[in-house]
């Protein structure tokens, strides 16, 4: 038996070597938790939504702001109870 050491059981006892390049590391470590940008929290491009028409509080991916009820009932913004209050109030 030899008492000489096997190159490649050097490379899986060592510790891993901290990455070269800087584009790998995180660029906002040093900065405070509070001036961090957050990461976008939608989930799956969602995006939550108060109902124009009743109120109702959903997450939809669509481009309107109406809940499906109220879309089958034809209500429409303009004629929207929540819009008509506003406008009164305006």
């Amino acid at each position: 038996m030899s008492n000489a050491k096997n190159p490649a059981d050097e490379s899986q006892n060592s510790p891993a070597a901290p990455p070269q390049c800087t584009c790998i590391q995180n660029p906002f470590a040093a900065l405070p938790p509070e001036l961090r940008p957050r990461s976008d929290s939608r989930p799956g491009g969602l995006r939550k939504v108060t109902c124009l028409g009743c109120g109702l509080v959903y997450w939809t991916n669509r481009a309107t702001d109406l809940c499906i009820e109220c879309e089958r009932k034809g209500v429409r913004l303009s004629e929207s109870p929540i819009a008509q209050e506003e406008a009164k109030n305006a």
